[in-house]
Parts: C-alpha cells; sequence; structure tokens
C-alpha cells in the first residue's frame, strides 16, 4: 500500500510539471523508454535498486547512464530525485500511474468488457461509443472473454463496474430465494 501511495505522489509531482512546461506526453515516452531499459537490461535495474552496492557507485552508474541518453533535463533530475530518495524501485508503478495521468489530460480513460463470447467488431464499436457518451471522454477499450459468466457482459470503467452477466443475475436470484425462505 505504501508503494502505491508513493508512486502516486511522485507521478502527480512530475505531471504536475509536465503540464506547466506542456511536455506531459514527453515525460510519459521517456519514462516507458526508461521502464523498456529496465525491462531489456534486468543487471541495470538490479544495480541501481540493490543496497548490498555501494550507493557512490549505483549513483555512478545511474549517471553514466544518463548521460548516454537524450532523455530531457527534467526527467534526468527527476530519476536522480528517485534514486536519492531510495524510490527508483518503484519507477514501474510511478510510470504506470504517470500513464494513467497523462490519458486523463488527453480526455482518454480505460475500459474494460468481458463477455462470455466473442464479440463482433460491431458490437464492441457500439458498446465503445456508448460508454464514450456515457462518460463524455474517449474511450481505449480492452476486450476480453470468459465463459463462466455464461452470457452477457461486465464493463469496468476505472473504479465503475456495470454487471450484466447471467452469472451474477443467477447469484443474485439465488440470494432472494434464500432470502426469502428464511423469512
Amino acid at each position: 500500500m505504501k508503494n502505491l501511495t508513493v508512486s502516486r505522489r511522485y507521478a502527480k509531482a512530475l505531471i504536475l510539471i509536465g503540464q506547466e512546461d506542456g511536455r506531459a506526453e514527453q515525460y510519459n515516452a521517456e519514462l516507458e523508454s526508461v521502464v523498456g531499459l529496465f525491462d531489456s537490461q534486468k543487471d541495470f535495474e538490479k544495480a541501481l535498486t540493490n543496497p548490498l552496492y555501494n550507493k557512490n557507485d549505483r549513483k555512478r552508474v545511474l549517471q553514466a547512464v544518463l548521460a548516454a541518453t537524450d532523455l530531457s533535463v527534467i526527467m534526468k533530475s527527476f530519476l536522480n530525485l528517485l534514486f536519492d530518495k531510495g524510490r527508483i524501485g518503484f519507477l514501474r508503478e510511478i510510470a504506470s500511474y504517470y500513464k494513467d495521468l497523462a490519458d486523463e489530460l488527453k480526455g482518454v480513460v480505460k475500459a474494460s468488457i468481458v463477455s462470455a463470447t466473442e464479440l463482433s467488431s460491431d458490437a464492441v464499436s457500439k458498446i465503445k461509443e456508448a460508454l464514450s457518451k456515457k462518460v463524455g471522454k474517449n474511450i481505449v477499450l480492452k476486450v476480453e472473454q470468459d465463459p463462466s459468466l455464461i452470457g452477457g457482459v461486465v464493463t469496468k470503467i476505472g473504479d465503475l463496474v456495470l454487471d450484466g452477466s447471467v452469472k451474477t443475475q443467477l447469484m443474485n436470484l439465488r440470494e432472494t430465494l434464500k432470502k426469502g425462505e428464511n423469512v
């Protein structure tokens, strides 16, 4: 829980800087590239986060890598700050939350649909259009299948869940019948 709070705090601080200087998208791309570097070079991430290595040596490694990149001055300062505060290990979570904030700035909302069967592209586009009208923002839609739903769909937009699955309706009916038996 603490990691999430810390990650959000740093992401929010960076997005505020990005809003101020108009480079929020650039910082998003730079964060993604650094996370990509961590993904492709696991030893680099370990070298920065492993407390068994001397902190000054780890800092020199970070600065050498940053010097070889074309990252913005703000991003280099941000990464140095994360390192100095012992938060460089939270970079993936920070980048993920920052991406959500940057999408929100652009008026883009992530949503997902889980259906029992495969939905046609026409049905998906109609659902996407309806959701977009409902929230007043552009929707990035992730479509999944789950045969255990029996029928219907479950839609998630942020924290809002719209459950129209047959499985849930049957479970609700069962609970209602149980309550009726006990009365």
